[in-house]
């Protein structure tokens, strides 16, 4: 027969484990929930205005080359064309639904001298035609959207380096493809009349949004770990 002083000694040590590992879970879980959001807001296109493309050159400074996105600051040029100049673009940008709304994006004439722009990390760069990191007062022009919340951000879909070398961020023929918008600006306004610095509310582009995504593997993971939970619990009640 087991002896109540053993006994309680060996329940109270398998509580404080139950506690500490359902802790430890529900921390996890925060952190992937957490994760996952963040992920979700800052990469890719889904922070942007994604209704209307902008066409922007000038001087890049402050260039952070890396994981998961690489940034720099584009001091935007005064003199700036009525619209995109004509550039050569890559492989996968070249279909008329894509080129034409690219050709045709108008001049960025916001009220912000600098923009920060987030492109692709070196891993993707690389392969879509840009295997080095830029670097400070080297000249760029690109084709993007301005960010919703944050007007003074830009996302391209396309950008130049070296007066022409196209560099792609949309397509990737070792990715699966993500859908183009296709806006069609004109003069700086979009269908609604709204100008350019002013916050987007447009809709998702077609395909699966990534959000559903991040809450589908969130809610595995979640499942998983209170399975966990219950299971380590168990098995503290009969140690």
């Amino acid at each position: 027969m087991r002896s109540t002083t053993t006994a309680a000694p060996r329940a109270r040590t398998g509580i404080r484990r139950t506690r500490l590992a359902t802790g430890s879970l529900v921390s996890a879980t925060a952190l992937l929930v957490f994760s996952a959001g963040a992920a979700q807001a800052h990469h890719g296109f889904d922070d942007f205005d994604t209704d209307r493309l902008y066409y922007i050159a000038g001087t890049v400074s402050e260039v952070r080359w890396g994981e998961p996105h690489s940034y720099f600051t584009v001091t935007v040029e005064d003199d700036l064309p009525a619209d995109t100049p004509e550039h050569g673009l890559p492989d996968g940008l070249r279909d008329a639904a894509d080129s034409d709304p690219i050709n045709a994006a108008p001049s960025y004439e916001g009220s912000h001298d600098e923009l920060a722009v987030t492109i692709a990390p070196p891993s993707f760069t690389s392969m879509w035609g840009l295997d080095r990191k830029l670097n400070d007062g080297e000249r760029v022009e690109a084709v993007g959207y301005i960010g919703k919340s944050h007007n003074d951000e830009f996302r391209p879909v396309v950008f130049w380096v070296n007066d022409g070398q196209p560099v792609n961020q949309v397509l990737n023929e070792e990715l699966p493809a993500q859908p183009l918008p296709v806006p069609y600006p004109q003069g700086g306004q979009s269908a609604s009349g709204a100008d350019q610095d002013a916050p987007s509310e447009s809709a998702d582009s077609a395909g699966t949004s990534p959000v559903a995504v991040w809450s589908t593997l969130g809610a595995i993971a979640v499942a998983f770990i209170i399975g966990g939970a219950f299971y380590l619990r168990a098995r503290s009640r009969r140690t």
